[in-house]
This record gives C-alpha cells, structure tokens and sequence, in this order.
C-alpha cells in the first residue's frame, strides 16, 4: 500500500507565525575562531549568506576555509520577525537555515565561496537535503548587491551543465536579494565544533563545480 505525503510548500500569509519584536539571543564568538559572529567585522570584508539544508553540518564546510573571517548560522528568507530555531522547523516562517561567511575577497573570491556551496549538498532536491524535509531546508543564495547576484546566477548554470551530463536533474536553488539574516541561538552556533560526533547531513552531488579556479564563470 502507498501513501501519499504532503509536500512542503511556503506558508500561506495566515499561516505565518507572528514572531517578536526584539532578538531572541545577543551573538557572542565563534567557538573556534574566537571572532564576534556579529561584527563589527574589519573594513574591506564582504559577507555572503547561503542556505543549503540543516546548517549544523553546513557551516562546518566554510570556517576552514583559507580567507573566511568568521562564519555563523541563522534564519533568512522568511516572514516571521527573530524567529527561534522551533518555530523555523514547523515550516510556518518562512526562512530557510542559513550560513553566513564573512570572508577576505583579497585571500578568498566570492566564486570560490560559491564553489564550495555548490559542491557541499546536493541543489536539485528542492525543499529537503537528503532525509531533512521542509522548505527551511532548501537551497538559496541570498545576494548582497548585483555582483553577487549575477555571480551566482553564472555560477549556477555552469553547476547545471556538470549536474546534467552526470544525470541530476534541474537546480531548485533560491537565488534572490539577501534580507535580514536573523542570528540562531547559541547553541546551533558552531554546533559540530561542540558536538563534533553530532548529526552532519551530507547529501553532496560529488560533481565537482569549475569555478572559482581562476576562471570566472562567465568565461566557460
């Protein structure tokens, strides 16, 4: 016998959860990087805001990485004002689990961010990443101005070409104007640094993506 399962779909306005006025935590410092996860950051960094399934295991992938300042995890493209972590996970806010990466662009482009996006969870799965379901766990580039936009548009259709010769089907990636990325509580907060045997879905394509190389995206 099947049976047959609602698909996650954004809520309908008089299903958004009414949220609060003022933040639910005062960010404090990265873990292992010991930086403010809120800033101030120094000047001439840049700041870029991704979603790409649960963010535990998302974030792990960039605070290594050669150029990123700081990283840290929260809400974005959502509706419900300074969300907690339960009331995203009911599907009734609209924000998807998202990183921030603060990086250097003189030691890190912001192609190569987008390379390791790319390449670390699968962006064809549409709202879920390997057996997390719900549209908090979709996939979404949040630009920071026309450069990013445009960089990422690039940057996913060369992904899409690789994904297609090797089977997978279209890219469901969000790309869309960044909003207010609202912090998560301290506890998400370099979660695997804390709990480094703690869950960590992984559902990567292994299609490596051609960007980033000193190439841009335009040029291929």
């Amino acid at each position: 016998m099947r049976f047959a399962f609602a698909q996650p779909s954004m809520p309908r306005p008089s299903d958004v959860l009414p949220g609060r006025p003022d933040p639910i935590v005062e960010p404090g410092g990265h873990v292992l990087l010991g930086r403010p996860l809120a800033g101030p950051y120094p000047a001439g960094l840049e700041v870029a805001e991704v979603g790409m399934g649960c963010f535990w295991g998302a974030e792990k992938r960039f605070w290594g990485l050669p150029g990123v300042w700081v990283t840290a995890v929260g809400y974005e493209g959502g509706t419900t004002p300074n969300p907690t972590y339960r009331e995203v996970c009911t599907g009734r806010t609209g924000h998807a689990e998202t990183v921030r990466i603060v990086f250097d662009p003189a030691a890190i482009s912001y192609e190569r961010v987008l390379r390791v996006f790319w390449e670390s969870h699968d962006p064809t799965q549409g709202y879920r990443q390997g057996n997390d379901v719900g549209t908090q766990y979709r996939s979404a580039v949040f630009a920071r101005g026309p450069e990013q936009r445009a960089a990422a548009l690039r940057s996913r259709d060369v992904y899409a070409r690789e994904l297609a010769k090797a089977g997978f089907g279209a890219i469901t990636t969000e790309i869309v104007e960044a909003v207010t990325f609202y912090f998560a509580e301290d506890d998400h907060q370099g979660y695997l640094a804390k709990n480094p045997d703690g869950y960590d879905c992984h559902t990567a394509t292994g299609i490596a993506c051609p960007i980033g190389l000193g190439v841009p995206a335009a040029d291929r």
